[in-house]
This record gives C-alpha cells, sequence and structure tokens, in this order.
C-alpha cells in the first residue's frame, strides 16, 4: 500500500468541526473507484444521444432571484401614465412593432435569437414561495419550501453526470433570500446529495443585509474567482499524491459518524465525491479557469459579476455540462439587486435609474447578449436551451419611494436555443403592464417546457427517500408555439 504523505493542514487532535471537513473535503473521500479511475485517466464518459423528441442536450438557467422590473426591461409601457411607464426610453427592436425599455440594447438587437414571454404569470406575491416554485416547478406552501427539488436537482438524478462534471451545477450559488437566509438550491425529498454543486460553497455571509454601506453607488466592475474551492486546496497536487490521499476517506468517515445526529451528514459526501472527480480529471479543471478567456471576450461579456458567470456557464456547457444554472441574485455588494422598493435602509435610487446601473438591467443586457452571441458562434446555441427566469415582475405604479413592490400577475422571461422558435413574441400585458391580456404561464409551465425541450416526461414517476411515489412535475404544460 503507497505511504500517504502528510497533510498540509495537520488534522486536529479533537473530534473534526464542518470547518475542518470542508478544509480536507475534497483530499479525502474519493469517489468510486472505477468512476474515479477513469477520470482520472482522462477517459470521458461519453455525450449519450437525447432522449427521443428532446430538442436540447444542456440547460442554462438564467436565474435572477428578487423579481425583476418587467416593465423597466422587456415590456416598456410608453402610453402609460408617467408613474407607470417611468422616465424610459423605448427602443426599437429586430422585430417590427416590439419594444424594450432602453436599458436593453444589445438584447433588443438581438430579438430574433429568443422568444421573450411577456405574460408569465401567477397569484403569489411572496418571495420565498414563488422562488421555490420556479426553481422547481411545483407549488408550495410556507413550511415546504426547501422540501421540494430544484428541476436542475431532477435532471441529475435521471441522468446523471455528463463529461466528468455534475449532473447540477450552480454558478456561484450562494443566493440566500430572506431575512432569515434560506439556501432554496436544493435536492428536496430526493435527498440534499441533489442540490447543485455550487462553484461559490457556502456563502461567507449569507446574510445579504450584511453591508448596507457598499450599496449606495456601488462600481459595477467586479472579477469573481469562481473555480470550486475544491480547486484551491490542491494548487501543485498531481494525481499520484491525490490517488494516495483519497485514503484520508476512513478519517472523514469517523468524523461524520460524529456529525450523524446533525444535518450535515446528508450533504457531505456525494459533493466530496463530485469533487474527487473533477480534481482528478485536468481537463474538466480546465474548464473552471477563466483566466484561459481572452480579455476581448471578456470586455464582451462585460467585467461584472454577471459577465463572468455566464462566460462560466458557457465554459461548462462546452465542457460537457448538462445543467448549468447562473445565479445572480441578492448580493453583499449589491443588496437587494431585484427587489427593488427603494425603501430608505436599500439606498437605491429611482427604479429607472436603478435600472441603467451596468449591474442592473443593463448589466444583464450585456452579458446574456454576449452568451448568445458567443454559445451562436461556437455551434453550441442549437443544443442548449437558454432561459431566463425570475420569480415575478415589479408593480406597474411607482411606489412612493420612487421603486416597484412585488407582482405575481405579471412578468417577462424569455428562451432562446434547443429548438426554440425565435423571433416571436408570446402573449401581452395590458397598457398598464398589470396583467395578460391572454393565457398566462406559471413556473410550472416554464418547468413542463424545460423537460420539453430536454425529453424528460413530466408523468415519469420518482421516489422519494421514503420511497413514496411522485411525478416529475404535478402540473404544467409547455408553452404553446415556444418549441419547434
Amino acid at each position: 500500500m503507497p505511504h500517504t504523505q502528510a497533510l498540509p493542514h495537520p488534522l486536529p487532535n479533537r473530534p473534526l468541526t464542518r470547518r475542518d471537513l470542508l478544509r480536507v473535503g475534497a483530499l479525502g473521500v474519493a469517489a468510486s473507484a472505477s468512476a474515479g479511475l477513469k477520470a482520472a485517466a482522462g477517459v470521458p464518459p461519453g455525450v449519450e444521444p437525447a432522449p427521443a423528441g428532446a430538442t436540447a442536450q444542456s440547460v442554462i438557467l438564467l436565474w435572477m432571484a428578487g423579481g425583476v422590473t418587467h416593465i423597466d426591461s422587456f415590456d416598456p409601457k410608453p402610453e402609460a401614465p408617467e408613474e407607470i411607464r417611468g422616465t424610459l426610453s423605448p427602443i426599437a427592436t429586430r422585430l417590427a412593432g416590439v419594444y424594450f425599455a432602453e436599458t436593453a440594447p444589445r438584447l433588443a438587437a438581438l430579438a430574433d435569437r429568443f422568444a421573450l414571454v411577456r405574460s408569465f404569470s401567477h397569484p403569489n406575491n411572496d418571495h420565498l414561495q414563488s422562488q421555490a416554485w420556479t426553481l422547481s416547478g411545483r407549488q408550495v406552501t410556507a413550511e415546504r419550501i426547501t422540501s421540494e427539488p430544484n428541476l436542475g436537482s431532477v435532471v441529475a438524478h435521471l441522468f446523471g453526470l455528463r463529461e466528468g462534471l455534475p449532473g447540477y451545477i450552480a454558478v456561484p450559488g450562494i443566493t440566500r433570500p430572506g431575512p432569515p437566509p434560506y439556501n432554496l438550491f436544493v435536492g428536496g425529498w430526493l435527498g440534499n446529495h441533489l442540490a447543485p454543486f455550487a462553484l461559490g460553497g457556502e456563502p461567507e455571509e449569507p446574510d445579504f443585509t450584511a453591508h448596507p454601506e457598499r450599496w449606495e453607488n456601488p462600481n459595477a466592475l467586479a472579477e469573481e474567482d469562481l473555480r470550486p474551492k475544491a480547486l484551491h486546496w490542491l494548487s501543485g497536487l498531481d494525481l499520484e499524491r491525490l490517488v494516495q490521499r483519497s485514503q484520508l476517506r476512513q478519517t472523514l468517515e469517523r468524523a461524520v459518524r460524529r456529525l450523524e445526529a446533525t444535518h450535515l451528514k446528508r450533504g457531505v459526501d456525494p459533493h466530496y465525491d463530485e469533487a474527487f472527480r473533477l480534481l482528478c480529471n485536468p481537463r474538466v479543471r480546465d474548464a473552471f479557469d477563466l483566466a484561459a478567456e481572452p480579455d476581448a471576450l471578456k470586455d464582451q461579456y462585460g467585467r461584472t459579476k454577471i459577465g463572468g458567470r455566464c462566460m462560466m456557464a458557457r465554459r461548462l456547457i462546452e465542457a460537457g455540462a448538462r445543467f448549468v444554472m447562473v445565479d445572480y441574485g441578492y448580493d453583499p455588494d449589491y443588496g437587494n439587486l431585484w427587489d427593488n422598493h427603494a425603501v430608505p435602509i436599500q439606498r437605491q435610487p429611482h427604479i429607472c435609474e436603478m435600472a441603467r446601473r451596468g449591474y442592473h438591467v443593463a448589466g444583464i443586457d450585456q452579458a446574456f447578449a454576449a452568451l448568445l452571441l458567443d454559445l451562436e458562434a461556437r455551434g453550441l446555441l442549437e443544443t442548449t436551451l437558454v432561459v431566463y427566469l425570475t420569480e415575478f415582475g415589479r408593480t406597474p405604479r411607482i411606489n412612493a419611494d420612487g421603486g416597484r413592490d412585488h407582482w405575481g400577475p405579471a412578468g417577462s422571461i424569455f428562451f432562446a436555443g434547443g429548438g426554440v422558435q425565435a423571433g416571436q413574441v408570446i402573449g401581452a400585458t395590458d397598457r398598464l403592464g398589470a396583467y395578460p391580456t391572454g393565457p398566462g404561464y406559471t413556473p410550472s409551465d416554464v418547468a413542463a417546457t424545460i423537460c420539453r425541450a430536454i425529453g424528460l416526461d413530466p408523468h415519469q414517476r420518482l421516489y422519494d427517500r421514503e420511497g413514496r411515489p411522485q411525478f416529475v412535475l404535478p402540473e404544467g404544460q409547455p408553452i404553446p408555439g415556444l418549441l419547434a
């Protein structure tokens, strides 16, 4: 048996804490021998053919948690009173008679590349319930916001790894709505091991209200290191030493047994298994390195948090990832990014000024447009379903503080690539942007549309941890006319 070399930071002579486990976990937990050695040898499992009827092989979910204003982005109302329309001007798009707000010029120029849905609608104005519904496709009560699995978790459960990458990846997966902060990126009744592989790990400051002094006029420019934390721990460590150190599994298993009575046990081992696979495969590790991207492309995406996250999503899709969520919601630097009530504690300007800022609507406009063009240039757009999603829109009427409040009845989302019939607007809202003028489409319908695109039968039965049968989706229908 090979000799196990000493850890760079010795294990403490005491029961291990969770922090200790996080520090040494990627070193110590081996994947199954066959999968780990196959990845270590650089032998990918191959990309299986898409299921029958599928129009997409991969999904990028652009998840903007907090409720993006639809009137100040993709559904302006220039004929409405000023307290509704605000001060932004409408601009023409590539589609005749279709206008966006001035904050989205790049996507306006690409309106023929995606299908805009202006009738995203449901009756819930609560952030937590609406976000859980939108992430899972399943309506929830306040008591069950973390009980239902994210749709990405279902995909990971049914389809598994691809090209050595986890089945569901969150970039960076640190949004915690609240207060108090909740983690809604969950495997639910499928198990915590099917929560997304979050590049950001556990947020250092999960309470997004931590730094209000930064919010008054924060800089939009911010380049993040999005490599998984496990890749930092092993700088300079070669494969042979890594495999030797997998013998520390026994040590970690003993530590986890000490924590058996806590909630930590369920979520630790599988994520460390995934970390080990990542570390063993140089090609997979390289997928997380944004430094390899040319400066000109970084400028195209925008040197912002959302720009870097969208670029990382493209790199992961190019490397073979199946389901990638770009997470851009509550943030310690920007506060409530989209939850723009503009009450004094938020230190936000008028909603129309807010939307012009480089980390707000103007920032996602640049990043999303660059993502679509980049995927298209690499031949990836036709096999990748891109979905821009938020839990609801904002109130048509601007409030007394200059913000807009929660509004479930109307919002705007879009779909691109992966079999989408692009160059159309589905649905419309009334002259105030308050309600759909025709059928509204719920988060369950969005989830059913994603399932249809990737060839997943929403009536397929799954089994929870207690062996009880569950449908992939108990309700929802694909949005008519959206997919080919």
